[in-house]
């Protein structure tokens, strides 16, 4: 059974930082592509960055330079650290990954930057 689980979102101050991270099980980690989503409320699903088996990264235009996704295949966890937040990042945070041609993802961790 895949299962993903994310933590470490909250509220924070524009131009401060976060580090979410979100634990897989049920998976061969290391062989999977991971991604980090993110839903605004009365907006469309984004995916703000992804991470290959390869270690290849890719980010959404407005978060290029300002947040990063790493992978850990010991602990088999994916973390995006985001740095210089802005309101606008404002969102609930989600990993996915596809597994027999089926997506999954986690409850999702809320963010939330405001002064």
């Amino acid at each position: 059974q895949v299962r993903l689980v994310e933590s470490g979102g909250g509220v924070v101050q524009p131009g401060g930082s976060l580090r979410l991270s979100c634990a897989a099980s049920g998976i061969n980690f290391k062989l999977y592509t991971m991604d980090w989503n993110r839903q605004a409320p009365g907006k469309q699903l984004e995916l703000v960055a992804r991470i290959t088996s390869g270690h290849t990264t890719a980010y959404e235009d407005s978060v290029r330079g300002r947040f990063t996704i790493s992978r850990d295949n010991v602990w088999n966890k994916v973390y995006l650290q985001m740095n210089s937040l802005k309101p606008e990042d404002t969102a609930l945070y989600f990993c996915s990954t596809n597994h027999r041609n089926n997506v999954y993802r986690g409850q999702g961790t809320q963010v939330t930057v405001s002064s």
